[in-house]
């Protein structure tokens, strides 16, 4: 298992790029300054810190409501095998409250919760980045 990324939910997703790119200087992977979805990369270090939409991730886990609010921030854990793993831990005790199920067509990932409601997304990645 590898640690991907920690990833802000946010709701004012062009505010929150310029702070990371113009304030922190942290190097955006797509220039994707409207969202939903940004990867911000440090100089030293393989894991970055990621924006999405919060609406985004509402929808997804079926929570959307007239007001997006809630989560702030997930933990995203890379695994080899997402169906395997989801299926250990499920033996173990995990409720999972999405997939493991295709995200996009580089990854299939799964979502579960922790003891205080904090979110974990496991992701298999099926195609690496060129």
């Amino acid at each position: 298992m590898e640690l991907a990324q920690v990833r802000l939910l946010v709701t004012d997703f062009p505010a929150c790029y310029r702070f990371y790119a113009d304030v922190l200087g942290l190097k955006p992977q797509s220039g994707a300054q409207d969202g939903p979805y940004e990867k911000f990369s440090p100089a030293v270090g393989s894991a970055g810190i990621a924006l999405q939409d919060r609406a985004v991730m509402a929808a997804l886990l079926g929570e959307l409501g007239e007001a997006v609010t809630g989560h702030r921030s997930l933990v995203v854990l890379r695994v080899d095998d997402l169906d395997a793993y989801c299926a250990r831990i499920v033996a173990r005790g995990a409720v999972l409250a999405h997939g493991p199920a295709p995200l996009t067509d580089r990854m299939r990932a799964a979502h579960l919760r922790d003891p205080e409601g904090n979110v974990v997304e496991l992701q298999e990645w099926l195609l690496l980045r060129g």
